[in-house]
């Protein structure tokens, strides 16, 4: 099995990475690709891959080709390098908003592939993938499922599903890292130095979100068990309350899924 993977940013690589540390392909059997010399020269020489800066040549051959290109950039690279895929082959797109017509608009009939939305904690092996497979049998569903295991968590669903899923785990990276910074900055203003206010921040951020899922309990109630009466914590849920956290929250996943739209329409 050979897998070629067409852009080498954060998610390219973070993909990459995972794929290697569980051993679903070698090294040897993986092809990047970047328009950057320098950009897949630095791939190679950390992973051991091979190098192309020509799409269509690094997907000859390959049995998955992973589009990790801007949306902005998509049509034009798959565009490039569909006449030298091999048949049965799987491509796999991680494009945001780029719908499963517009893919198959440039692949043609008969061509199978997926829609995936995967976020940036894949960097660390700690991501979620929404995956969206579009004509592909059970086992090879199961395969793709491996792939994307190898970063994190994995939800299959459709394509609608796949959107909304994005417009939570796809962007909430960004609005958790502005709440671990203000927390950190609130502990500076404390006397807390910055490296460990950091440090607190993030653990209780990663340490919470592991205590949500193992537990199975409802946040409402992991929240009230560290709510005592008249106690310092249900003081701070009452200010942040007061301060609007939940309806911001709310209101920055509904405008995520309004410019998913946007984008969507080209």
């Amino acid at each position: 099995m050979k897998l070629a993977i067409i852009g080498t940013g954060n998610m390219g690589k973070a993909i990459l990475a995972g794929i290697l540390a569980e051993g679903i392909f070698d090294s040897k059997d993986i092809n990047v690709c970047d328009v950057r010399k320098e950009a897949v020269d630095s791939v190679c020489e950390q992973y051991g891959t091979n190098g192309f800066t020509e799409a269509a040549k690094a997907v000859e051959g390959c049995d998955y080709v992973l589009m990790a290109v801007k949306p902005i950039h998509f049509d034009a690279a798959l565009a490039s390098l569909k006449d030298s895929l091999k048949a049965g082959v799987i491509v796999l797109s991680i494009a945001a908003a780029v719908k499963c017509d517009r893919i198959k608009g440039i692949l043609g009939e008969g061509v199978k592939f997926v829609r995936i939305m995967p976020n940036t904690p894949a960097q660390v092996q700690c991501g979620v993938s929404a995956v969206c497979p579009v004509g592909l049998s059970d086992d090879e569903v199961a395969y793709v499922k491996k792939i994307f295991e190898s970063c994190g968590e994995v939800i299959l669903c459709d394509e609608k599903t796949l959107d909304a899923i994005g417009c939570v785990s796809g962007t909430g990276p960004a609005y958790v890292m502005l709440f671990i910074e203000a927390m950190a900055d609130a502990a500076v203003s404390l006397g807390i130095k910055r490296d460990d206010a950091l440090k607190i921040a993030a653990g209780t951020v990663m340490g919470s979100g592991q205590l949500c899922l193992k537990t199975g309990l409802h946040p409402g109630v992991l929240k009230d068990q560290v709510c005592s009466p008249g106690g310092t914590t249900i003081a701070g849920v009452m200010a942040l309350e007061e301060n609007g956290l939940r309806n911001a929250v709310i209101k920055s996943v509904l405008a995520a899924d309004e410019k998913t739209k946007e984008m969507a329409k080209g």
